[in-house]
């Protein structure tokens, strides 16, 4: 198999991309990542520069990882500032490194990507050499998965890599049919805490709709935009993803994004003479497999509307 680090994914064919195993989560697909670089969410000045790394054999595209060179630790999700700084108190420089991940995106899965068919132990020990020739040719610090699936995780342990455990919380639907049937698996107190949270919402007039990426216009776009990014306003940062991602991802992605969007009648009265306005928005990607939350503003601070939005409404779903 012949490596080769690129400057762009839109160097590697979308569809011999998409069509390796992993490639079907919604956040590694060609697409996703095209849409990053061609926004300004990574590239020049951003701190993330695009250098997926290929495989190919005489059948094309046989592996490939999502990679970047990083000059700095934010986007990441892992909190490695830390070394940094002992980096820094040996008189060594952390900054750049490399990092295989998908950026903004603290979401687990897979990174090294493989063509069906094609030896997995072969291939994924060829990924990460070529992972650790290109830091060494560029002379970065180090090389870093963020992550990772276990099949991922257990190549990365027998090339010898250090291995990392953090906790993450993931919903998983155990065959509940409905909304109702997963409240009862509730202790007594705390379905009632819930129905009581969701009655709270529907009595201050909110009701929700589902919007997958084919239903938001640019103008709906706007305000779940702007929605999301006074949540990151309220906290001193802007948004990594900017607004003309999401234009990009609607277009190219489609279903792939889901949207909830809350909208408030002032009057039970007011909805046949004028339209709903929306007061919140929870912003989700999903694939079969899963339901990834992302993002949510609220324009008020309604009592559990946050849950309700973010948690309630994806778990119903």
């Amino acid at each position: 198999m012949r490596a080769r680090a690129h400057s762009s994914i839109d160097d590697i064919d979308p569809g011999e991309w998409n069509a390796l195993a992993g490639a079907g989560c919604p956040f590694l697909r060609h697409e996703f990542l095209a849409a990053l670089e061609h926004t300004g969410c990574v590239g020049a000045g951003t701190g993330w520069e695009p250098c997926p790394i290929a495989l190919s054999d005489d059948l094309g595209l046989a592996a490939a990882a999502p990679a970047y060179v990083k000059t700095h630790s934010y986007g990441e999700f892992v909190f490695d500032f830390a070394w940094a700084q002992a980096y820094a108190r040996h008189g060594r420089r952390y900054y750049p490194k490399l990092v295989v991940a998908v950026p903004f995106t603290p979401a687990t899965g897979p990174r090294l990507l493989l063509r069906p068919g094609v030896d997995a132990d072969t291939a994924q020990k060829r990924l990460l050499e070529a992972l650790e020739a290109h830091a060494a040719s560029r002379r970065l610090s180090s090389a870093h998965a963020l992550f990772l699936d276990e099949p991922a995780r257990a190549a990365c342990g027998r090339a010898g890599w250090l291995l990392r455990r953090d906790c993450q919380f993931h919903w998983s639907n155990r065959g509940y049919p409905t909304f109702e049937a997963y409240l009862e698996t509730f202790t007594a107190e705390n379905r009632k805490k819930a129905r009581r949270e969701r009655r709270r919402v529907a009595e201050a007039g909110i009701r929700f709709e589902t919007r997958f990426g084919g239903d938001l216009d640019e103008r709906l776009l706007d305000i779940v935009y702007a929605l999301h990014r006074e949540t990151f306003t309220r906290h001193g940062n802007e948004p990594y993803l900017t607004r003309e991602f999401f234009s990009e991802i609607r277009r190219t992605l489609g279903d792939s994004l889901m949207v909830k969007v809350a909208l408030q009648e002032s009057t039970p009265q007011a909805a046949a003479s004028s339209p709903a306005v929306p007061v919140a928005a929870a912003i989700f990607f999903w694939s079969q497999q899963a339901l990834y939350g992302r993002y949510w503003g609220s324009a008020a601070d309604y009592h559990s509307l946050h849950f309700e939005t973010c948690y309630h409404q994806g778990i119903e779903f």
